[in-house]
């Protein structure tokens, strides 16, 4: 079985290879996606670390001058699918998106890096500053309130989970007009976001046009400003790995490390006594989001545990039977197979079990490597799954969820 899955999974990154960028599934996301990327590099070290490398360059080749790299990088058309580049309006010598998206590419670039023995510095010496200017746009644009905060449900990767709802209610949809969206057609609409969700996301993406994507105006103004506890933390281990990554380099790690403590101390605004928890907060009402994410359970990636978070970990992983759901099965808002408000994810859990791993926790991380090995031998590579019966959930031969299975879950 495992090797017939490892040859699956390769076969699925080659299938969903563009050159030198990878899709996460034909058809359904027919561009580069940010988190997405890096992930596919990941995976594609397990066989090609030179494949490896070339996704990296790809995606920070489309970085801003101010440091950002966006969400998307719209390499090739795509007719049909929405919203595309003409919605986005973003510019570039390469049209882009005009938000970012989950920084993992410094964690898993020096992944990569560390299982190369043949690289050698050329490539990571290459790739370091950029990381650095992105790390820095973080900081500089997006961490007034202590933590880091997202002005997009998108910016964050967990779109619709539970943790926006607070914040979206700020935001007037209704002038979204008609729209035709590609995942509507390609999968069971019990499974994406609602149309109401959308609607939002598209005035968001409309204002963030209108101010010709400036970032200051954008956290200043823009109706949905939350600060995020799950990119919080993958931000500050990405400061950990990048610091490492410079020292090994010979490079100067003090503001890096500046950076990590800063937000290390920054995402305490993000405990809700009442929750006994870290929780999403809307930075406009100052009204907390009131519901455990998978965001919140990155806090071991962080180092930043507490005894409550290991009994919500304990209640919430016992309360299903495959992996960490990306939100809390006893709130009111979970619905087992709608996107991010339920299902659960194969990177997430990576993540998560990587946190796990510096923890010390490694009875944990082997029980949650087993379990998404288990999600992928029963449904094969989707893009989520139904976290109590592993049902297949949204789109198939997805790439890092072949890349979970490479690199992390089927070892």
């Amino acid at each position: 079985m495992s090797h017939s899955l490892d040859e699956k999974a390769r076969a699925v990154l080659r299938g969903n290879d563009r050159g030198g960028y990878t899709v996460p599934t034909d058809m359904l996301y027919p561009f580069q996606w940010n988190w997405d990327s890096a992930f596919a590099a990941w995976g594609f070290s397990t066989f090609d670390n030179a494949r490896a490398w070339r996704e990296l360059e790809t995606l920070f080749a489309a970085q801003w001058k101010d440091g950002m790299v966006p969400h998307m990088v719209f390499h090739d058309d795509a007719p049909g699918y929405f919203p595309g580049p003409e919605v986005w309006d973003a510019g570039g010598e390469v049209p882009t998106s005009g938000i970012s998206q989950p920084p993992v590419a410094a964690t898993l670039a020096r992944m990569i890096w560390e299982g190369d023995a043949e690289a050698g510095e050329a490539p990571m010496r290459a790739l370091y500053p950029k990381l650095k200017a992105w790390h820095r746009w973080w900081m500089e644009t997006r961490c007034d309130s202590g933590a880091v905060a997202v002005c997009h449900p998108w910016e964050s990767g967990r779109d619709n989970c539970p943790d926006w709802d607070v914040g979206l209610a700020n935001v007037d949809g209704s002038g979204a007009g008609d729209y035709a969206r590609r995942d509507a057609t390609q999968v069971d609409g019990a499974q994406r976001p609602t149309k109401q969700e959308y609607d939002r996301y598209l005035e968001l993406v409309r204002f963030g046009k209108e101010c010709g994507w400036d970032q200051a105006r954008i956290v200043a103004d823009c109706p949905f400003l939350m600060a995020d506890p799950g990119i919080t933390f993958l931000l500050i281990r990405a400061h950990d790995d990048l610091a490492a990554i410079g020292r090994a380099l010979g490079e100067d790690v003090t503001k890096i490390e500046g950076w990590a403590a800063q937000l290390r101390e920054g995402v305490q605004t993000l405990w809700n006594p009442a929750l006994g928890a870290y929780d999403a907060k809307d930075l406009r009402s100052g009204q907390w989001a009131g519901v455990i994410g998978s965001g919140a359970l990155l806090c071991w990636l962080a180092r930043c545990e507490t005894p409550e978070m290991e009994a919500h970990l304990a209640r919430m992983w016992d309360a299903v039977t495959y992996g960490l759901p990306s939100s809390d099965p006893e709130a009111a808002s979970f619905e087992r197979k709608r996107y991010w408000r339920g299902p659960v994810w194969p990177q997430m859990n990576a993540l998560i079990a990587l946190g796990f791993l510096s923890a010390g926790k490694d009875w944990d991380e082997a029980r949650l490597r087993e379990e998404s090995a288990a999600l992928i031998e029963a449904s094969g590579f989707r893009e989520y799954f139904d976290p109590m019966d592993a049902a297949p959930c949204g789109g198939d031969n997805f790439t890092w969820t072949a890349v979970v299975w490479l690199a992390w879950a089927g070892r």
